[in-house]
């Protein structure tokens, strides 16, 4: 007899347990290296909340940093910082010691968490490809185009989307029956690997959530290349090539996240989907990548290569050690 999410499956060791929970496996076929793969997801998810909670007290502190450009990158510190938050506590107990319990309310709310929160971090790169267009495009207008209330509305528009588009995934997932397995074979509620496990027709949540991820990540790349087009017709108009040089380094941070992100979700994205010959610990090793180093890496893409946020950063270690050592004085 088959059961709905709610009241599902044999438990891994097919003794009788709560049938209302699920249990996330972790990386099988590297169980042996559970502890090992424990210490970078460490380093990353510390790296994570240092480096973003440095760029928040940074640029909330200075208010020669209030301008569009540093409130998006506020923007995407605070989604970086909720997605670990919603999945590295329990990779790293996973990791640590097996335990990969997980309600079933739990996970439905991790994957629309984690899912929703990655659609919102695109809507917002979005918005920083449209800050740099208007930057060197429309220079003049920069201050008109972009002010406090607008940054406001899309920031308010990237939660609203991304919520809104994985809204209907739980209620989707909450349709099916289990009757077979509740053992997930991945370190976190990833949508499809829930699907899966399902007996039942689940044609509507495979084509939602291919809809869904083209809808949003399919048009806002688009986009982005749609904003950078258009840069590059104005930096190629520009006659001193210091100018462009100059134009063009305005966009070397955001480029480089666009790249760290995009990158590893897109394979992530279509192995899934498409590639049925890659061994399943790839695919799940790609999902954690596109996870755990954006958050931990966008911190240091921007506090490297933009200048007014490194020189903050540096000043106020500086000024910390001045204070510790007359302290010790």
């Amino acid at each position: 007899m088959s059961h709905t999410i709610g009241h599902n499956m044999e438990s891994p060791n097919h003794t009788d347990v709560d049938p209302s929970v699920f249990f996330l496996l972790g990386i099988p076929g590297l169980e042996q290296f559970h502890l090992w793969l424990s210490l970078p997801v460490c380093c990353l998810g510390t790296a994570t909340i240092v480096g973003n909670i440095t760029i928040l007290v940074v640029v909330a502190t200075e208010p020669v940093l209030h301008k569009p450009v540093y409130l998006f990158l506020c923007m995407l510190s605070t989604i970086d910082l909720a997605a670990s938050v919603s999945t590295v506590p329990k990779l790293l107990a996973i990791l640590w010691c097996g335990a990969g319990h997980i309600s079933a309310s739990a996970c439905l709310a991790q994957m629309f968490f984690i899912h929703a929160f990655c659609m919102m971090e695109s809507t917002v790169l979005l918005a920083m490809a449209f800050d740099r267009y208007v930057a060197i495009c429309h220079p003049l207008r920069y201050a008109t185009i972009l002010t406090d209330t607008i940054i406001a509305r899309i920031g308010v528009v990237a939660v609203v989307r991304g919520s809104l588009v994985m809204l209907p995934c739980p209620f989707l997932i909450g349709r099916l029956n289990f009757c077979q397995s509740h053992v997930i074979p991945h370190t976190y509620c990833e949508h499809m690997a829930v699907v899966k496990l399902a007996c039942g027709d689940t044609r509507p949540n495979c084509v939602y959530g291919l809809t869904a991820a083209l809808l949003v990540i399919g048009v806002d790349l688009f986009c982005i290349g749609l904003s950078y087009s258009f840069i590059a017709q104005a930096v190629c108009r520009l006659s001193s090539h210091e100018a462009r040089s100059k134009a063009l380094g305005t966009c070397g941070s955001h480029v480089c996240v666009i790249l760290i992100s995009y990158t590893p979700a897109l394979f992530s994205f279509f192995t899934h989907r498409f590639g049925h010959h890659v061994p399943l610990h790839i695919h799940i090793l790609l999902a954690n990548v596109y996870l755990l180093f954006p958050p931990a890496l966008n911190p240091v893409v921007y506090g490297v290569k933009t200048k007014e946020i490194r020189e903050r950063v540096v000043s106020v270690f500086q000024s910390g050690q001045g204070t510790s050592i007359k302290a010790s004085e």
